[in-house]
């Protein structure tokens, strides 16, 4: 599944969250990154933090408005310090920290569920003003069938009502998901 990119690639991208956090926290400033080739493509970008098997931090954007690098780069330190479910990562702690890169697809709109591959799509519903995600590896992490991710997406993430990707008006788009682990 990391076959879009050569090892190397994969290394550099990893390099550069990690610097970019280690930058961030000891400067306070998002450090920039030179790159070529691949690396500089737009491209929608999650980075997730983890200590240990507890998650740290998780962050990204949906739409490819940017450079992959910096996308990387400022994802990394949003999720190091701003996921406001967690205290903002230290310098100290950040030895601990696993990195995991997840570079995504263009989004694909689908009329139905069934379309949903578990473990292979991520999902994003939206009705409304009300929206939420989930990458691909939420389905296998709670061990979901395909109604549970959908009614989990629908009511924990959009707050949104449980079924509401019964409802004609809520779009429902797929997408894949190609990490990079440290």
């Amino acid at each position: 599944m990391n076959d879009i990119f050569t090892p190397e690639e994969q290394k550099k991208l990893l390099k550069i969250a990690r610097q970019a956090i280690e930058e961030y926290l000891k400067t306070g400033k998002i450090k920039k990154f030179e790159i070529k080739g691949k690396l500089k493509e737009k491209r929608a970008v999650f980075v997730t933090l983890k200590n240990g098997d507890e998650l740290r931090g998780c962050i990204g954007h949906l739409e490819a408005y940017q450079p992959l690098n910096e996308a990387v780069s400022e994802m990394a330190v949003a999720a190091a310090v701003n996921d406001n479910r967690f205290l903002p990562v230290t310098l100290e702690e950040l030895p601990e920290i696993k990195i995991e890169i997840s570079a995504l697809s263009l989004m694909e709109k689908i009329d139905n569920i069934s379309k949903i591959k578990l473990g292979k799509h991520g999902v994003m519903i939206k009705n409304g003003s009300c929206g939420g995600t989930f990458l691909p590896e939420v389905a296998e992490h709670f061990n979901y069938n395909l109604e549970e991710f959908c009614n989990s997406l629908c009511s924990h993430k959009a707050g949104l009502p449980t079924d509401c990707w019964r409802d004609h008006q809520t779009e429902i788009y797929i997408f894949t998901s190609y990490k990079i682990n440290e």
